[in-house]
């Protein structure tokens, strides 16, 4: 992880949108930031399981302590996880058939992670067996509004290329590695099959925000070299380069959430019943 000398700044420029912008391309710091309040902001009960890790760098930016666990299928990212210090121990493993016992966690959280896997399903039971009766499971992912509001996609609507918006959210969906953008009925019904009851789920990245991550994915290129070249994100993480980033993300950061929301928080207790509904895999 690139180390930041944060003595050079005032602590204005140490909240998370500044600790986002300073190590990774704006379009990602944008939508980590704002994901990393909420977790700030949800007791989590330990031992807590982070499904899907990736390289730990969200967790890092978020929590002020140690994660009981990092899981993720890649070993890669997960090498690079076991570097940030942001968990006791990190494993290798695939989500549908994780190495706990019965009833292990007080929480699992997954943050924008199933979104990936095409068959989601099995992986949401596999954390109903590890979870602890009562136990939290924290999740975020983007909606059916993510794909439905995409700017490029509206543009090409609204000139009559109606096949050529469509196949822009393919392609936007295919680069971004999304195996679904769901509404939050279908989630809830997900949830629902493995024996989760659904506390709380909001909607939250309005479509500006959306509109902005998307810019930022299509010139995102010299990150991208960058971290080829160097392997950090950001060569300059200083407040005085990142000035005008900052000043075009603070507004879309500091938003309220919109009914309108892009992405999906949902929040989730394990029941106390065993019973799980049947279901077939996904198509």
């Amino acid at each position: 992880m690139l180390e930041i000398d944060n003595n050079q700044h005032g602590p204005e420029s140490d909240d998370l949108l500044w600790r986002h912008l300073k190590t990774v391309p704006a379009f990602r710091a944008l939508l980590r930031s704002v994901e990393a309040r909420f977790f700030q902001h949800i007791v989590l009960p330990a031992p807590v399981l982070d499904l899907g890790c990736g390289d730990g760098h969200f967790a890092s930016m978020t929590f002020d302590s140690r994660l009981s666990v990092g899981i993720d299928p890649w070993w890669r990212p997960l090498k690079k996880a076991t570097c940030t210090g942001a968990y006791q121990l990190c494993i290798q493993s695939l989500g549908n058939s994780m190495p706990f016992p019965d009833n292990h966690f007080g929480t699992i959280i997954s943050n924008s992670v199933l979104e990936h896997i095409p068959d989601v399903q099995p992986v949401l039971i596999e954390a109903s067996r590890i979870l602890k009766p009562g136990g939290l499971l924290v999740l975020t992912f983007p909606s059916d509004n993510f794909t439905a509001k995409l700017g490029g996609a509206t543009w090409f609507e609204r000139a009559g290329l109606t096949a050529l918006a469509e196949r822009y959210r393919q392609g936007f969906n295919y680069i971004a590695r999304h195996a679904h953008t769901d509404s939050p009925e279908r989630w809830q019904d997900r949830l629902e099959k493995a024996n989760f009851v659904v506390e709380k789920w909001l909607p939250y990245f309005s479509v500006r925000a959306l509109h902005a991550l998307e810019f930022g994915h299509l010139f995102g290129l010299p990150s991208f070299v960058c971290h080829l070249l160097t392997r950090r994100w950001i060569i300059a993480p200083w407040q005085s380069s990142l000035y005008f980033t900052e000043r075009w993300l603070r507004p879309l950061f500091e938003e309220p959430e919109t009914d309108e929301g892009t992405m999906l928080l949902f929040i989730a207790r394990k029941s106390s019943s065993s019973g799980l509904r049947d279901m077939p895999a996904e198509q």
